[in-house]
């Protein structure tokens, strides 16, 4: 069973690695024995997760500064890890922005902002790593959707945000059903509350904290490590009959 999990042959490329989720993905990709792009817009951060990652895990890890709200900058970047280390297996479109505000007063360039960087950054990483996957006939693609893109809530006016992930949900379906002819699994991870630097305002808001919280059967946030599970299966050979599905990650506040 643990050759269906043993990434040791494996490249992969993980968006938004500079902070939060996006470390915790690239490091457990990284134990698993993949080779590591870092991706994000802070280079001195991504430098610092190198180091942490090559370190602990002893495999190698590239640090790359790439807005993925940018086709240049993505297209660069896959072209400089191919150029390092031959091919793209797996791809984890991490980045994303939050962006509050009542929908009845949001300014629409706000709005943009957050579909920019949570579907049409998610479509065009796909879109350009993919373009490598779909020449060898084989790809791993994972996105991070949320909670918010299958619910609606009462605590937290971020219609964007819901819009953006509910976006990506179905993108993820989309993608999955027209690359499944090129041995190419396209799958979704909808993670509940997480302590990261998104969430950091909210953790500390006690009525915020609370709502996190209370609003799934484990009554608590989820620990660092707890989405390591879905990234390595969703990553892995193990999920080669899994495509087009979003699994949530959430202590069961999807399902209630």
């Amino acid at each position: 069973m643990s050759n269906l999990f043993d990434l040791s042959s494996k490249v992969a490329v993980v968006t938004g690695a500079s902070s939060g989720l996006g470390v915790q993905m690239a490091l457990v990709l990284a134990r698993q024995g993949a080779k590591v792009a870092l991706l994000a817009r802070r280079l001195e951060k991504l430098n610092t997760v190198k180091q942490q990652l090559e370190q602990e895990t002893g495999t190698e890890a590239l640090a790359i500064k790439c807005d993925v709200t940018k086709e240049d900058q993505i297209q660069a970047a896959a072209k400089k890890i191919v150029e390092n280390w031959g091919k793209i297996d797996i791809l984890v479109n991490n980045a994303g922005v939050s962006g509050m505000g009542s929908s009845e007063e949001l300014p629409a360039a706000d709005w943009q902002k957050v579909i920019d960087v949570n579907l049409t950054g998610v479509f065009l990483c796909a879109k350009n790593f993919g373009k490598y996957m779909v020449e060898q006939k084989y790809g791993k693609i994972i996105n991070t959707a949320s909670i918010f893109g299958q619910v609606g809530n009462t605590a937290f006016p971020v219609a964007a945000y819901h819009a953006s992930k509910g976006g990506v949900i179905n993108l993820t379906r989309a993608l999955a059903a027209e690359w499944a002819k090129y041995n190419i699994t396209v799958n979704a991870i909808g993670p509940g509350f997480f302590e990261s630097e998104m969430t950091a305002a909210i953790k500390q808001d006690e009525q915020a904290n609370n709502f996190g919280k209370a609003g799934n059967p484990m009554h608590r946030w989820g620990k660092a490590g707890e989405l390591d599970g879905a990234v390595v299966l969703l990553a892995s050979d193990a999920s080669s009959y899994i495509t087009g599905q979003t699994i949530f990650v959430d202590g069961g506040w999807t399902a209630i």
